[in-house]
């Protein structure tokens, strides 16, 4: 294929190679269980110590107060189930937001089979939560509030630190999201007034199914999964040692490019913008426009299903998504899209194109170039009339 252009960062990013470098002594020399006394298992445990420490630097924590799980979703799953159900006694009232990722709205489905009551959040047309509306959810008996930092489809970035001080001032416990925010905006737990946040290695150019959970040291919360005593109890299991190294180097490495790296994505999601609502006709920008992620396009082109719009851009050698890669078998139009008060025709119509670290200007004028003779021969062909 002539073009192999990747923009689908907000699904996975390929590993840095100096994250891989870091990861390789601990699939083979440094290979110990970190649970055995001996000095093989002590090194793992030494590095895995080390890691946490860094982890814990990063987000202005303490180093027990992070745990390392597999990824985002054991980490929203941690964080909601393992705190509603340590507080239960206190009350069983929940608040989120209607486009957080299934990772939340899933646990909170189960929870409410358990007896509990969520109050879901509507957002603003912009896709941005309005920090009053929280408020104004919040109970006597509310135990957990759960916002993301950033959406991981219309890239919409959220009022945190609002919204964590009035939970601060009820002594709520605030959760937030914050896979697709490391590596493009700050994560420094205690100006953000969060509890709980979830971080994953695969959005920021580290191993796939590694992620943290950062704790508030007198957060109550219970574990969701038994076996072991690892991770404070909170997480049973062998550690995936070379994982940990590589999720703390990637995120190091995203922390210390950061300001840079989100200045320059910025300038080319803002031209891509702008140039695909003018070059394609009938075209509408899903998010706020600017209280968004630097690496984020999402656009809803109408009159075509956006599925075949991306068929038509991988023949092109484009990858993108049409929404969250983790519900991308689906058939069902986009949550946050309808969220945001878009009709069906609409969110059918919906693509994501993120930016990354190898993303130029070249790129983006290529899926320019190409992108309306896609559009016209799909209209010319399509049912849809919105």
């Amino acid at each position: 294929m002539e073009n192999n252009i990747y923009l689908d960062h907000a699904a996975t990013t390929p590993i840095d190679p100096r994250v891989y470098e870091a990861m390789q002594p601990y699939f083979t020399e440094k290979f110990g269980n970190p649970s055995s006394i001996y000095q093989t298992g002590q090194i793992a445990r030494n590095a895995i110590e080390r890691a946490r420490l860094e982890v814990a630097n990063i987000l202005g924590a303490l180093p027990d107060e992070i745990i390392f799980v597999a990824g985002g979703t054991e980490s929203d799953n941690l964080a909601i189930l393992g705190v509603a159900r340590a507080n239960q006694h206190k009350g069983k009232h929940i608040i989120t937001s209607k486009i957080e990722h299934h990772a939340v709205l899933h646990p909170c489905e189960q929870l409410q089979r358990e007896g509990f009551e969520v109050t879901y959040i509507p957002v603003e047309k912009n896709g941005i939560v309005d920090p009053e509306k929280v408020k104004d959810a919040m109970r006597d008996d509310t135990i957990l509030v759960s916002i993301m930092y950033a959406n991981n489809e219309v890239g919409t970035i959220q009022p945190i630190a609002k919204i964590g001080r009035t939970c601060k001032k009820r002594g709520i416990p605030f959760h937030t999201d914050a896979c697709q925010a490391s590596g493009a905006l700050p994560l420094n737990v205690d100006k953000l007034h969060i509890d709980l946040m979830t971080i994953n290695g695969s959005k920021m150019y580290g191993p796939k199914g590694v992620g943290a959970l950062y704790i508030r040291k007198g957060t109550p919360i219970k574990p969701i999964m038994f076996g072991g005593e690892q991770e404070k109890k909170l997480r049973p299991g062998t550690e995936n040692v070379p994982g940990i190294i590589g999720f703390t180097k990637a995120l190091q490495l995203a922390e210390e490019s950061r300001e840079k790296e989100s200045a320059r994505l910025t300038d080319l999601r803002d031209y891509m913008i702008k140039e695909i609502l003018t070059r394609v006709p009938r075209t509408e920008l899903n998010g706020d426009p600017i209280q968004r992620l630097p690496n984020n396009v999402n656009v809803s082109v109408l009159e075509i299903e956006g599925e075949a719009l991306l068929l038509r851009l991988d023949m092109k050698g484009i990858s993108a998504s049409s929404g969250s890669a983790c519900t991308s078998g689906s058939l069902d139009p986009s949550h946050v899209i309808l969220a945001l008060g878009k009709t069906h025709f609409v969110a059918h119509g919906s693509i994501r194109f993120s930016l990354g670290k190898s993303t130029t200007k070249k790129d983006i004028d290529y899926v320019l170039e190409v992108l309306p003779k896609i559009v016209d021969d799909l209209r010319a062909i399509s049912p849809i009339i919105v």
